[in-house]
């Protein structure tokens, strides 16, 4: 089935700025509350956001299989389990109707004013039910700056990390979407010098630089996914600050790896975009040596050239750009991901989450995360104040953005952003 939607020359009847994220060759998946406070499906063009639920009830997808309620839920959960051919219906279905010639839609006012909305009437919510959440550690940069600082820097890369795709299960019940603020954890470290623990807030709060894919019911339990087939099992990407906390993980992660130091938060971006989206913006991933196993080959461009930036921005403060890097530097790529993470028969459902870990570049502008860019805080980025960082402090916001761009086009992701705040009052029962 061809990808219609993704025709360079088609423009929208909706208006689009020339640097939006969202342009018609985009159509991402998101759930948000309209101004009649109902919950809804949706997709976004330019600045406006589209009901698909009420879309749907108008009649305008008669021609494609779906059941009545399958945008007028709060997840896109069972949408993503009607699998690649569904999805790639609906997005060149929407296309067609939202095309610029095309006036079946777009001459029927009342039908507008039911489906179309201003970003400001509406509130963007988790896209998804996330069941399991599994963080992966893919970039070789990044792998390879942790190594040298905490362990050997002749032997920075642990024996099997050029092997397999390192990863660990994470939390999914802190997963929060864009614009809910975070609070400082609170946990147990050991100062430098000491021999016995500490409890209290963590001093180095820190973003992670991610992409995260979505997945769709893709196996039986005990059935593995062959790594050549993996993306037809994968809905789409976001934004993913997997926040942490330096101190509290270098005390705990021997022997089993992170905990606590991982789990009290990550943001996600709202608008989740379709790897059928993605398509035009393919590259080959790094070369890999030495030769993965053979369940893990994969051939051709597997990965994707997405630009990425954060900015910190200090409360009451004026924003800085503090790195941008690209996805295009993952060393494992999605489909080697979830081939390793089923090949000992592991069950994926659909809306569950896969994080590439920390993106970091080759050079230390792109690097992905404060503990990197400041070098453990040896070389701390000055602000446009004057005032510098080592890491993250209360009241700081952290904004990551991602977007692709060639010569017909640019579709992005919009932006993740949240606010550091104190730790959690219990007495208050807000910020301290």
């Amino acid at each position: 089935m061809p990808h219609t939607a993704n025709d360079p020359k088609k423009q929208s009847w909706i208006s689009v700025k020339q640097d939006s994220d969202f342009p018609i060759q985009n159509i991402p998946f998101g759930v948000f509350l309209t101004r009649d406070d109902v919950i809804t499906i949706g997709t976004r063009i330019g600045d406006k956001a589209i009901d698909l639920g009420a879309l749907h009830q108008l009649g305008y997808f008669e021609n494609i299989p779906l059941t009545d309620d399958i945008f007028l839920q709060d997840s896109l959960n069972d949408f993503i389990s009607d699998g690649k051919k569904t999805w790639r219906l609906v997005r060149n279905r929407i296309s067609e109707l939202f095309e610029k010639n095309n006036q079946e839609l777009q001459n029927n006012k009342e039908h507008c004013k039911i489906v179309l909305f201003d970003l400001d009437e509406i509130e963007m919510q988790l896209p998804v039910q996330i069941g399991d959440y599994t963080d992966f550690y893919s970039s070789k940069e990044h792998a390879t700056n942790v190594g040298t600082m905490f362990r050997d820097p002749n032997n920075a890369l642990l024996p099997n990390w050029l092997h397999i795709p390192v990863g660990y299960h994470g939390r999914s019940s802190s997963i929060i979407p864009s614009g809910i603020p975070v609070h400082r954890p609170m946990g147990q470290t050991l100062p430098l010098g000491s021999s016995e623990p500490v409890y209290g807030p963590s001093q180095r709060v820190d973003f992670e630089l991610e992409m995260a894919f979505i997945t769709t019911d893709a196996n039986l339990l005990g059935e593995p996914i062959p790594v050549d087939e993996a993306e037809d099992y994968i809905f789409g990407m976001v934004l993913f600050n997997d926040w942490s906390a330096r101190d509290i993980q270098k005390w705990e992660y021997v022997p089993l790896g992170p905990f606590l130091a991982k789990n009290f938060a990550s943001s996600m971006s709202p608008w989740i975009v379709t790897i059928d989206a993605l398509e035009p913006f393919r590259v080959k991933g790094p070369e890999q040596n030495p030769e993965p196993l053979a369940y893990l080959k994969s051939s051709g461009k597997k990965s994707f050239d997405i630009n990425l930036e954060v900015d910190l921005i200090p409360e009451n403060g004026e924003a800085l750009t503090i790195t941008k890097s690209n996805f295009k530097y993952m060393y494992w790529n999605m489909a080697q991901q979830l081939a390793h993470h089923t090949v000992n028969g592991c069950k994926v459902n659909s809306g569950d989450m896969m994080a590439s870990g920390t993106i970091s570049g080759p050079t230390p502008d792109s690097y992905g995360s404060m503990l990197e860019l400041t070098w453990a805080g040896k070389n701390p980025i000055k602000l446009k104040d004057g005032s510098e960082r080592k890491f993250i402090e209360d009241g700081d916001t952290i904004t990551m953005r991602g977007y692709c761009k060639n010569k017909d086009y640019r579709i992005g992701f919009g932006e993740v952003s949240s606010k550091l705040l104190p730790p959690f009052d219990p007495k208050k029962g807000k910020k301290s």
